[in-house]
């Protein structure tokens, strides 16, 4: 089981970069890159809340729960 960060894709849909999405909820460039390869063990509710207002999406647009071997 794990959460998968579809982030880039909502990105895509809205045509914007990763650095104007940084820029708009206040993180680094690097941390968003992190966020979007799934290389983070959490996020801040705080931060998907902004990342939602500027995306205007909801946060099942882009963490999606995959049922699987928890090692995978």
């Amino acid at each position: 089981m794990r959460i998968v960060v579809t982030l880039d894709v909502m990105l895509a849909k809205r045509k914007m970069r990763s650095k104007q999405l940084a820029e708009l909820i206040g993180i680094t460039e690097q941390n968003v890159s992190l966020l979007k390869s799934g290389k983070v063990k959490g996020v801040r509710f705080e931060t998907l809340a902004r990342i939602c207002d500027v995306l205007d999406c909801q946060p099942g647009d882009i963490l999606e729960f995959e049922r699987g071997n928890p090692d995978s």
